[in-house]
């Protein structure tokens, strides 16, 4: 029997134009190969920067905001003390009831009277100099009406 021989294939495209490892190489191998554009690091590097940058200051307003509230509150505290603490030193001849609206004044002498008598009420001006229209909250210290103690 004769042996056969084997032709040797012979590629009929340039060796030049073949890729050996398509899988690893950074851009498309042929015509039909998805178009892969190598990535721009510092874009995209920047553009992450650009988007936390934004995301953190959203987040620094809403902590700005809440902190600007708690202190208006604070303040409001600290008011409603700072009267409540006047109300307790004036002379009161009555016992003020919860959720009724009282009246204080300062005397000449820089003391306080707690009166039922608004600034409008009474004949002609008032005997005392007005400091504040009051209510008596629940808990016993006093929320502001309206008034320039």
């Amino acid at each position: 029997m004769p042996i056969e021989e084997k032709e040797e294939f012979v590629n009929p495209i340039d060796e030049d134009k073949i890729a050996e490892n398509p899988h690893l190489l950074p851009y498309a191998s042929n015509v039909g190969s998805a178009v892969i554009k190598p990535i721009d690091k510092g874009r995209v590097k920047g553009l992450a920067l650009d988007a936390m940058y934004e995301q953190t200051n959203v987040q620094l307003n809403q902590l700005r905001e809440q902190v600007e509230t708690l202190v208006a509150q604070a303040n409001h505290i600290h008011e409603r003390v700072s009267i409540s603490e006047k109300i307790y030193q004036a002379e009161i001849g009555f016992i003020p009831l919860i959720k009724r609206t009282y009246h204080l004044y300062m005397r000449k002498d820089e003391s306080y009277v707690l009166s039922m008598i608004g600034p409008k009420e009474w004949g002609s001006k008032p005997p005392f100099e007005f400091k504040a229209s009051v209510t008596m909250l629940s808990d016993h210290t006093w929320n502001i009406i309206e008034g320039n103690y």
